[in-house]
């Protein structure tokens, strides 16, 4: 396939203009016409390269790659496929680090595996401001919960995630009553809400102080929690770990918060790529 094809000559003409509309009006097609040669270019190529949100067109990492590809060539015959070519394809994916450690990065590892060009940014951070970095572009899957996914997205629920509400080991002859009187909440940042949830689920919420320390890394705010600087709700997984290692306590035994509303969100893509849909697939 030429890089003078007709649906290349679109594809580019949307990159440079942003909008079909606009690209339409550069190389002299109707809308449809333009949105019909990037669909063909998308089936031949077996991949999406655009992601199609209200703020305009923008590349997947696939576009990126075969944008970068045209510009690197002016003429180049026969089928572009992005495995044959060696083309590396970089994927971030953004979630609270409790999951990523206990769920996404064992499961994404394995499958790395099986697609040696596929490189991954892991980026932690709290559920809440992970669906900006969709909307941005910055990432192409998130874990978030599911009242934040607009109807553009494409979103799969994922299994429910239990948190302990855990304190140092020093504590451990308190009543939870004065520790919540008395003692200060860690959380991620500010929206971070889970100790709060947890206190209001069990009626606990009304004798809490209202202000909060901030550490956005998991494992430094065990490390503070270790330290007595106060206590704070941690994924099951985590918690178990540390309570077991006698670093923490459990300070409400049998007590959880069970979010069930947390889901893997991304982009509509029409060609989805292999490594992609695995993904998808095995992020449960």
């Amino acid at each position: 396939m030429s890089l003078l094809h007709p649906n290349l000559v679109a594809f580019m003409a949307v990159v440079e203009r942003k909008t079909v509309q606009d690209a339409a009006k550069k190389i002299g097609l109707t809308q449809t016409g333009v949105t019909q040669r990037i669909r063909s270019l998308e089936k031949e190529l077996q991949t999406t390269l655009f992601i199609r949100s209200r703020t305009g067109m923008r590349l997947t990492t696939e576009g990126e790659s075969l944008h970068r590809y045209c510009q690197s060539a002016s003429e180049l015959e026969g089928q572009l496929v992005f495995q044959s070519t060696q083309q590396e394809i970089r994927l971030t994916i953004s979630g609270p680090s409790s999951l990523m450690r206990s769920r996404v990065i064992p499961s994404v590892s394995t499958i790395l595996k099986k697609y040696p060009f596929l490189r991954v940014q892991f980026d932690l951070m709290d559920l809440q401001s992970a669906i900006y970095k969709l909307k941005s572009g910055s990432s192409q899957i998130v874990l978030v919960r599911s009242g934040v996914v607009s109807l553009e997205m494409d979103s799969k629920m994922m299994k429910a995630e239990k948190y302990l509400l855990v304190g140092p080991v020093a504590w451990k002859k308190r009543t939870i009553k004065d520790i919540v009187k008395t003692e200060t909440i860690i959380d991620f940042d500010e929206n971070d809400n889970y100790t709060f949830e947890f206190l209001e689920k069990f009626h606990l919420s009304s004798e809490t102080k209202s202000s909060r320390h901030f550490v956005n890394n998991t494992d430094a705010l065990a490390s503070m929690i270790s330290l007595e600087a106060g206590y704070s709700v941690l994924a099951e997984d985590q918690a178990l770990e540390l309570i077991k290692r006698h670093e923490l306590i459990d300070l409400m035994p049998g007590k959880f918060l069970d979010l069930s509303d947390i889901c893997l969100a991304w982009y509509p893509r029409p060609e989805m790529a292999g490594y992609f849909k695995d993904i998808l697939a095995a992020l449960k």
